[in-house]
């Protein structure tokens, strides 16, 4: 396998992108709808796999078919990126029955965030292929327009390579450079001792999460920093862990996990709060396996396309 991962071939306008849910149920027809036809609008054709209409319960399908959805959109050579539909849980259940050469074999760009992460994770950890870390289908049309534009300039290959986000917090000062990691906290304290857990020495970590309380925020944290997971790293970007409430009890909630956070990280690495990703509005598309550079002096976050090998 070579030492850089591979960068998916680019989409043009009019190319298709699949989509299906790899883990929950659509919940919300409306939404996924209106991501669809903000995906036509951008001038990319659809192509559903498998159930997309709303069902009891907390899984899309069986394993076995959600695993082979994702496999039929990646076989088809008219589709050229899967987007997921959306998380919630069930990638860590069929994550076993992938086919890592039939995705080696044909490079695209998977895109999703959440529980998806493990996807992202074992893509390139198994086919070393880079994934977008980026809104779902369900999220898509309800994202801010920075959001927008960074996955639909990714997809395309006409992203900045450099990127200032308004209202970033420095928490800890320095300059990093490391391939981009993580997800969401919770999706990546279940990946521990399975075998799709990765090393993140020498990584910058992106981390987030929804609908989790502090206390649980800090006990996976805890459970991290115990585990050796935040010793090594390059740089640590936090971005929105929203727990509900209003706007006061949400900036309480990010002032207190970023506190606990310079408790328990390993020391030499620089460490950023109020990243734009999560599960609210904002939720930039990063490259993720692609190596970036954080610089606390300017508040610059530098992706280094070179970084990756292009298909």
């Amino acid at each position: 396998m070579p030492d850089r991962p591979i960068l998916p071939p680019r989409l043009k306008r009019g190319d298709v992108i699949g989509l299906c849910c790899p883990a929950g149920p659509v919940r919300d027809p409306q939404r996924l709808q209106a991501g669809i036809r903000l995906i036509e609008t951008m001038g990319f054709a659809v192509k559903l796999r498998g159930p997309v209409e709303p069902r009891d319960g907390y899984l899309a399908d069986n394993d076995a078919q959600r695993a082979a959805h994702l496999h039929a959109l990646w076989s088809d050579e008219e589709v050229k990126a899967v987007l997921a539909i959306r998380g919630g849980f069930g990638c860590l259940r069929m994550v076993g029955q992938l086919d890592w050469e039939l995705f080696r074999r044909q490079p695209k760009f998977l895109i999703g965030f959440s529980d998806v992460t493990v996807l992202l994770t074992a893509l390139l950890q198994r086919s070393n292929l880079v994934a977008i870390h980026g809104p779902v289908a369900h999220s898509l049309a309800y994202s801010d327009e920075q959001s927008l534009i960074s996955l639909f300039a990714l997809l395309t290959g006409t992203f900045e390579e450099r990127i200032k986000p308004k209202g970033l917090e420095i928490l800890r000062g320095g300059t990093g450079r490391g391939r981009l990691t993580g997800g969401n906290l919770t999706t990546l304290a279940h990946l521990l001792a399975t075998p799709w857990d990765a090393s993140w020495d020498g990584r910058i970590l992106l981390l987030e999460d929804t609908n989790e309380p502090l206390y649980r925020l800090d006990r996976m944290l805890t459970q991290l920093a115990l585990s050796g997971k935040l010793d090594q790293l390059a740089g640590l970007v936090l971005g929105e862990f929203d727990a509900g409430g209003n706007e006061t009890d949400h900036l309480r909630l990010q002032e207190a996990l970023w506190s606990r956070v310079l408790e328990l990280a390993g020391p030499g690495y620089p460490i950023w709060g109020n990243f734009p990703i999560g599960h609210r509005t904002r939720n930039l598309a990063l490259p993720m396996g692609m190596e970036a550079i954080i610089d606390s002096n300017s508040g610059a976050f530098e992706l280094l396309p070179d970084s990756a090998a292009m298909a």
